[in-house]
């Protein structure tokens, strides 16, 4: 049997990160929290975790309910996914490899002694001090950039610019309360793929409306019922249109840091004799 590498997160950036590990032949358990809140939930494999399983270009994610049931599920052709926010699974499996993807922008545990091979996306981590390496997820010249010493660029609060937007683009809670869907003049409901104007009627948390910031296609929404609190990232709009079609598919971010991934795991295998056999 290969040895499992465990991807703790499956939000839309981790989900790129396990889209990848798969189709490169590596064997991958998922860890997810309870009630993940990924907007992005088309490409986001956590979905799994409401509905038992989810699929993000042609891989499958199946939910199960204790470790012993990891293997056949991956026989079955599907990566398991386990609610273990604290990834307690890894000392019974004993992966080669931890990829913390959970992007908390703190290090939520997450340690070298988990695995030989560590490796963390995103700010809260240092390079051969938390973890092996550390992946750049900041939007620009430096995205996907491996750093083996060392932290990732500190989050700024401020998303990446596109199209001339960054703020506005994305859309926080007004209230705390449940998400309730709204529906366009035609009683079609607003969702993921949705095409928006400033001002249109979003969604509802509780009787609040969420309303557009700007024009665009709705790329991510989180899920109706979702209990928010306020000021909860719950929306985002891009504003070019023609993005439309790629709501489906993982982002050319996401992309860039599972590339930055892949790399690290191989050249720290390298270095140290690991084998994926």
């Amino acid at each position: 049997m290969k040895p499992w590498i465990v991807v703790r997160g499956a939000g839309d950036l981790a989900t790129g990160v396990i889209v990848r590990l798969v189709n490169c032949g590596f064997r991958v358990l998922v860890t997810e929290c309870e009630q993940p809140s990924a907007i992005r939930r088309q490409v986001a494999l956590s979905e799994a975790v409401y509905d038992g399983s989810a699929t993000v270009e042609g891989v499958i994610c199946r939910r199960i309910d204790k470790v012993a049931e990891a293997e056949v599920v991956w026989a079955e052709g599907a990566v398991p996914l386990l609610v273990d926010a604290g990834a307690d699974c890894i000392e019974t499996i004993r992966p080669v490899v931890v990829v913390d993807a959970i992007l908390a922008k703190r290090n939520l545990g997450t340690h070298r002694g988990m695995a030989p091979i560590t490796v963390a996306l995103g700010p809260g981590f240092t390079a051969g001090a938390d973890v092996d390496a550390v992946i750049e997820t900041m939007r620009g010249h430096d995205l996907g950039r491996i750093l083996y010493t060392g932290a990732a660029q500190p989050n700024t609060g401020v998303p990446g610019l596109i199209a001339g937007h960054d703020l506005d683009r994305v859309i926080h809670a007004p209230a705390s309360g449940r998400l309730r869907p709204a529906f366009d003049a035609t009683g079609q409901e607003i969702g993921i793929g949705s095409l928006v104007r400033q001002g249109d009627l979003l969604a509802y948390i509780g009787d609040t409306p969420v309303i557009a910031t700007l024009d665009g296609v709705v790329r991510g929404l989180i899920r109706a019922d979702f209990a928010v609190t306020k000021g909860l990232k719950i929306a985002d709009i891009d504003p070019r249109i023609e993005q439309k079609k790629n709501c489906n598919t993982i982002s050319d971010k996401a992309r860039n840091i599972a590339g930055g991934v892949v790399e690290a795991i191989l050249c720290l295998a390298k270095q140290r004799g690991i084998t994926f056999s």
